[in-house]
């Protein structure tokens, strides 16, 4: 098959450009692939492509490029559902390039052949909304969601119940979050499916699981809680003094954690490394992974250390680590707010090599079993060959449901107002 990606920024490092590239690579050894980046700020990515996948992008933004000056690039879009995070970015030039691209991947119908494709993924919310909107009915269109259902605003949800039902797939990274989208969006039951991501077989030679080190990595943002890993590290390692915590990664939350660390003493004992690619010879440094995330939508980093062979210890948090990570077996899953019980499961780990070491084979082997590139591959092969069959729209009963829950609320809410204002008048004639 002839099988196109759509990324909204190739170039730059994120789990989405990482699963995309696995997935790709993967996808070539039996099929014609190639990734389209709506966006191109640098003249190489940060990640290194498949080999053999052609990557092409649609707007440049370099200062010296042509698109640059392009007046529609200061003009707002129309299409790009307003809700989502980097709707901003989505300007005039960049949906008529996207919207162009997708009528030209049209089988049969494009000018140019190389451009055609059987099947479009999209990997982005918002994409996804232009893919259905836009894309040519003679091409599969498979949306990917790699944010959860909740991490949706309000206004963002009621463009996706509009929109999503006519994606022909939409794949969610664990099975919490599709029967999340299917609940809360009131899509067709057969529209949502959920497909792991897949992380390839490292290169690096697994951890000895010997040295004192704690390693964390992802962006720096207030959902994956470094502050809290700080805190529970600090705990668990006030006596095991020969203990280090490595975080990597970047974000706008690095002078908070730094600052957490200096306020804690920690300066020489846990340190921030940057962004690092790859990251498989630096979890390969360490004995134990950690995740402190309030949410994931799947957990990338926690599978790239079980291949490594660490014992991951996570936050129980929705949706990823439940369906990665087996607790007491090759990890631990901890209640998402409970600090004690998180640096205790460390100080374990900490104490006990021959409990690292038998996690560590355990975590080894199922991210090898379950998330390996050719169990994926064989899963989106399956989707590609045969897509479900659903209802291009949701089933009249639950609009009717959903429409007297709506109402209901408004009456209530009305009858609220009412007694509110009765309430004052009395209060003010007494």
């Amino acid at each position: 098959m002839r099988i196109g990606f759509l990324l909204h920024n190739a170039y730059a490092i994120g789990g989405t450009t990482r699963t995309t590239f696995n997935l790709a690579g993967s996808l070539a050894d039996r099929h014609d692939v190639r990734i389209v980046s709506v966006f191109r700020h640098r003249a190489r990515p940060l990640l290194t492509p498949p080999p053999g996948v052609p990557l092409t992008a649609l707007v440049d933004r370099r200062g010296t490029a042509p698109d640059a000056a392009d007046p529609r690039a200061h003009e707002p879009g129309r299409f790009f559902p307003a809700g989502e995070s980097r709707a901003p970015q989505y300007h005039r030039l960049a949906e008529e390039r996207v919207i162009d691209w997708l009528k030209a991947t049209g089988t049969g119908t494009g000018t140019d052949t190389a451009t055609e494709a059987d099947a479009v993924i999209s990997t982005r919310t918002g994409l996804n909304v232009l893919l259905a909107r836009f894309g040519p009915p003679g091409t599969l269109r498979i949306g990917q969601e790699h944010l959860t259902h909740d991490a949706h605003p309000h206004r963002l949800r009621r463009e996706l119940q509009r929109w999503y039902p006519r994606l022909d797939a939409l794949v969610t990274m664990t099975r919490a979050d599709a029967r999340a989208h299917r609940t809360g969006l009131a899509l067709p039951h057969g529209l949502v499916t959920a497909i792991p991501n897949c992380v390839p077989q490292t290169e690096a030679p697994p951890a000895d699981l010997t040295r004192e080190v704690v390693v964390a990595a992802g962006r720096l943002t207030p959902v994956k809680r470094y502050h809290l890993l700080v805190a529970a590290f600090d705990r668990a390692a006030r006596d095991r003094p020969g203990w280090r915590l490595r975080i990597y990664g970047a974000g706008v939350e690095r002078d908070r954690i730094a600052a957490e660390i200096d306020r804690r003493g920690l300066r020489d004992r846990v340190r921030l490394m940057g962004a690092v690619t790859p990251l498989d010879p630096e979890w390969a440094k360490g004995s134990i992974a950690a995740v402190t995330s309030a949410q994931e939508s799947f957990g990338m980093t926690i599978v790239e250390a079980m291949r490594c062979g660490l014992p991951v210890v996570a936050t129980d948090c929705p949706h990823g680590p439940r369906e990665i990570i087996r607790d007491g077996v090759d990890g631990r899953l901890i209640p998402r707010d409970d600090l004690r019980a998180y640096s205790a499961a460390l100080a374990e780990l900490m104490d006990d090599p021959a409990l690292r070491r038998r996690m560590g084979a355990a975590a080894r082997e199922h991210a090898a079993k379950a998330f390996a590139p050719e169990q994926v591959t064989g899963r989106y092969e399956e989707l590609l060959s045969a897509p479900p069959e659903h209802p291009d729209t949701v089933p009249p009963a639950p609009r009717r449901v959903l429409a007297l829950y709506r109402a209901t609320v408004r009456l209530l809410a009305a009858g609220a107002l009412r007694r509110t204002r009765r309430t004052l008048r009395r209060a003010v004639m007494s």
